[in-house]
């Protein structure tokens, strides 16, 4: 595809690169630029993504875990830009830069908006939104597919969006995911509760009928009332094994955990105890209700006792039996390697014991040491029909099989086998109680509603399971001081003491808590169109569809291998109702597309794989996917290497270099932050963040060849546009280097290669470095707009930083740059005194500057208040700065500077500087859009030597 770019030039204009106030008309043939394009409102996107990790209650990441998910706050706001056009697209509705930023600026509050969670279920807004995508989309956007599906955070938005939405998935466990998110719903959207008298229940309390069931609301009641039914149908067959705790009192209390500690033989053949494995002997740590277990050996046995004295409470260092390289007796003080313990674990002989017992007091837990009642209910013969399959032989992330731990089945102790498989057998049978309700209430479908709700009960039950095995964890910590899930990182590690919980008891290891977790989610589901299929992303049909998707990337997460886990239980519980995605015995592993050195032999063997097998997918894309819009693709960060030419992520080159090979053309690079933190990144070593979504269409067929020499002068030619689109977009300074690797990677990847002086075709890694450098000398030409005194302390930064040098050097710069020291002294920022001369740094700037009444303004003033401004006093006092300065400087260059001096202070590891200057950066859009309401409201001016107002 060709573009004519027609530069309307203002004649007055200085003669220096092109600046990215002069407007630039794009005349091209379909398809248009689209706003992911051009211009983001990132710190709101980022914003919302790291605050929704703190949002539970109803959040669809709670209908069941999956690995590494994509924040639902980034896939709305990349899905929306994917398809509205940028307004540089329309010249004849919007012919000049003025024009475009308004309306830029109307798009991203829209965004900013939509981002928001409170707002998911703000039907006018969503309806705003899927109107302005029809405008862009000819009335007919493509339906949005994601083939690697996982948790379904993008066919969820998509479906939100109020678009047709796919997914499709490898592994069975995320398209059960997505059938629960995406396409059971809509089929049961205003259909009643069938659990007899729910309806009128719920009628009676409400107190109206006319829209009760809206959406899937009906559904979502009947997953409650069953799972309800299942929970006292449960009690009624196992309780007697979770009995009460009896308190000194005389009283009952519910057990929330027992507490238990794995043992083998001590080694040395005088003492022979069973020596417990105990990583840590606290129980609770909470300031005045400290608790913790005192062991000692009586007639060769240890007994555990409780302890509240914090005066001989366990010291760091001194806690547990449990180290790196092994275990001490606590009845001998002999070390026992971690070698000597893993042979007891193949063997079969390590056992376990109970410590302690954690009850359910009053504002606080009780704990009481073991006793032979509930060491007796623990004691039952292991259950038939489990999950006795294999764990892989060694796999990522797993540890558990050097201690022993072979099958499924050794994960759990005999009591949570027969829990979980009691309730697993009441999924069925909830599912043929649903069946017959279904049938006497009228309904026409009820053999597939019954399907439906079963569906979610299985989930239910499965999301149990990782709180109800051997290896979750007690945590002792005052926030927490409860049992710990067994995801906590992706991988199934060992652990020593264990914490078993009551499964009866309200919390995640009980199946009515986890009914409402998921019915909340069915609550809030959007009813639209979805289709889930299971296939391999480089095997399906990608015609007529747009694709946004996360792809696995190389060895992050061991995605099939952690998946068993659960898959094994979903399948005893729903292998009739959904026999095609569950009827082999495991996930499927040879196709994953995963770099797994265990699967494959060898790292290098296992890169291959991964690498060919993306290229594939993305080349398979290519040939018959929608192409209106770019395709969407997130990548996670974690390889990193440094070597001569500095620090580079191989894993970022390597996508790069996939998506070039698979014959796509980058248009745009996004950092998405879901971590907040004021941690500042060096701006010529493409630190990452923690994730990045690429924007990509496919490079033209005849795309030609060029030389290094002419890549660098597109670069050059093309870099000061965009980048000034990035800064009107006010895109925070610390991740304008990220994103400009987007434009600069578009003019790369738009010819087939290439060429080096040698002939060679050039790297990834070196087109990254090039576009870095293109950058640092874009963001320094852009000093020629600067006034004189600017020009002056810019170098002097660079020079020098806040610290002083000698007023010959002050001298001779301030000659060079058409201006005088005495005259930046005047300007208020500058001071030479016995010979020495420096900048004055923000601590001594003056309070009392006022824009209107300084003889001697200079941008560097302007920005260095402003920043301080923001950083003390907030928004609206820097609004008020922006709004008095505005008259008297250019308010778009002095943005200019806040990057340029962003990037200075990276350079020169100032990193609270640099983090104010990010500050201002990223805000800017939002001072100059409150500035212009205040200068609006403000009075007229009537007399010399006003002052600002500080009201």
């Amino acid at each position: 595809m060709t573009e004519l770019i027609v530069l309307h030039k203002d004649p007055a204009a200085p003669h220096h690169p092109p600046c990215p106030k002069r407007r630039a008309t794009r005349m091209t043939t379909t398809p248009k630029r689209k706003l992911i394009e051009v211009a983001l409102p990132l710190e709101a996107i980022n914003r919302e993504s790291a605050r929704e990790k703190s949002i539970r209650y109803g959040h669809p990441s709670t209908l069941h875990l999956w690995w590494a998910r994509r924040p639902l706050a980034a896939c709305r706001a990349v899905l929306f830009a994917q398809l509205v056009d940028d307004p540089s697209s329309h010249p004849d509705k919007f012919p000049t830069e003025e024009a475009v930023v308004a309306e830029r600026q109307r798009l991203f509050r829209l965004i900013e908006r939509l981002v928001v969670w409170e707002n998911v279920n703000d039907e006018a807004l969503l309806r705003t939104a899927h109107e302005e995508i029809l405008r862009s989309t000819d009335g007919n956007p493509p339906p949005i597919l994601d083939p690697f599906a996982g948790g379904g955070s993008i066919p969820l938005e998509a479906q939100r969006l109020g678009l047709e939405a796919r997914a499709s998935d490898l592994n069975p466990v995320p398209v059960l995911i997505n059938k629960a998110l995406i396409e059971i719903p809509p089929k049961w959207a205003g259909q009643p509760p069938v659990f007899p008298g729910a309806a009128e229940e719920k009628l009676s309390k409400d107190g109206r009928a006319e829209g009760m069931w809206l959406k899937a609301t009906g559904l979502a009641e009947d997953i409650r009332r069953y799972g309800e039914w299942m929970r006292d149908e449960a009690l009624k067959r196992i309780g007697h094994l979770y009995p009460k705790a009896k308190l000194d009192d005389g009283s009952e209390a519910n057990v929330i955990a027992w507490i238990w500690a794995r043992t083998v033989q001590c080694p040395n053949p005088a003492c022979g105890i069973r020596m417990p494995l105990v990583k840590s002997w606290w129980l609770g740590k909470k300031k005045g209700k400290e608790a913790y277990v005192v062991p000692r050996v009586e007639d060769g046995r240890v007994i555990f006792a409780i302890s509240h004295d914090i005066k001989q409470a366990p010291r760091k260092g001194a806690d547990g039996t449990v180290q790196r390289t092994g275990a001490v007796c606590i009845g001998c003080g002999d070390s026992a390697p971690l070698t000597y313990i893993r042979s007891e674990g193949k063997a079969g002989r390590i056992e376990h014991q109970m410590m302690a017992i954690a009850a359910e007091g009053k504002r606080r837990r009780v704990y009481l040491p073991p006793n032979a009642e509930h060491e007796q209910c623990a004691q039952v013969p292991q259950p038939e029909d489990i999950p006795d399959s294999e764990l892989p032989k060694a796999a990522l992330g797993f540890r558990v099989q050097g201690y022993g731990m072979t099958r499924h089945a050794d994960l759990f102790t005999n009591r949570q086998l027969t829990a979980l498989t009691t309730i697993s057998d009441l999924v069925l049978e909830a599912r043929d109680r649903v069946f017959r309700d279904a049938r006497s209430s009228g309904n026409s479908a009820s053999e597939e509603y019954a399907d439906a709700v079963a569906t979610y009960l299985g989930m239910a039950f499965s999301r149990i399971t990782a709180s109800l095995t051997n290896l979750n964890i007690w945590n002792p910590a005052p926030s927490k001081e409860g049992v710990g899930g067994l995801f906590k990182l992706q991988a199934i590690p060992m652990g020593w003491d264990f914490a078993e919980s009551n499964c009866f008891q309200p919390g995640p290891a009980e199946i009515l808590t986890s009914a409402n977790w998921v019915s909340r989610v069915v609550d809030s589901l959007p009813s639209g169109s979805g289709r889930v299929e299971q296939v391999n992303a480089a095997n399906r049909s990608y015609s007529g569809l747009l694709v946004s998707t996360d792809p696995p990337y190389y060895d992050n997460v061991g995605y099939a291998d952690l998946a068993d886990f659960y898959y094994v239980w979903l399948r005893r519980s729903l292998r009739h109702i959904h026999p095609d995605h569950l009827s082999t015995l495991l996930t499927p592993k040879s196709e994953e597309l995963i770099a797994d050195p265990f699967r494959h032999g060898s790292d290098a063997r296992a890169e291959e794989f991964f690498e060919n097998g993306f290229v594939n997918v993305f080349t398979n894309l290519r040939k018959d996917a929608d192409h209106r819009a770019p395709i969407s693709v997130y990548y996670a960060f974690r390889q990193s290497e440094t070597d001569h030419e500095g620090e580079a992520s191989t894993g970022w080159e390597t996508l790069l270099e996939g998506m070039i090979r698979s014959g796509w053309t980058v248009t745009g690079t996004w950092p998405m932050r879901t971590e907040r933190s004021g941690r500042t990144r060096h701006i010529a070593s493409n630190a990452l963040a923690s994730s990045i979504v690429l924007a990509c269409r496919p490079r033209h067929e005849d795309a030609g060849t060029i030389t290094r020499r002419s890549f660098l002068a597109a670069l050059k030619d093309e870099m000061p546009e965009k980048l000034g689109e990035l800064q009107q977009g006010a895109i925070a300074p610390v991740d304008l280097a990220q994103a400009a690797i987007g434009p600069g990677m578009a003019v790369f990847s738009r010819y087939a290669q290439v060429l080096e002086s040698d002939g060679k075709p050039m790297s990834v890694r070196t087109a990254l470095i090039l576009i870095n450098q293109t950058l640092d000398e874009v963001l320094s030409e852009q000093e020629g707009d600067f006034d004189s005194d600017t020009r002056f302390c810019v170098q002097w930064f660079k020079n020098f930083g806040w610290a002083e040098g000698s007023f010959g050097d002050a001298d001779n710069l301030a000659r060079g740059r058409n201006t005088s020291v005495e005259g930046v002294q005047r300007g208020g920022v500058f001071r030479a005194v016995a010979g020495k001369a420096k900048l004055l740094p923000f601590s001594e700037l003056p309070s009392d500057w006022h824009p209107e009444t300084d003889e001697r303004i200079s941008l560097w003033e302007v920005v260095l208040h402003l920043a301080k401004a923001l950083d003390e006093e907030g928004g609206d006092s820097a609004a008020r700065l922006m709004a008095a300065a505005r008259p008297r400087v250019d308010m778009d260059v002095a943005q200019e500077l806040a990057y340029l001096l962003f990037a200075i202070c990276e350079k020169r590891g100032l990193s609270q500087d640099a983090i104010l200057f990010n500050g201002l950066g990223q805000s800017w859009s939002d001072l100059t859009a409150t500035a212009r309401k205040q200068a609006a409201s403000a009075p007229k001016l009537i007399q010399d030597g006003f002052t600002f107002d500080e009201d």
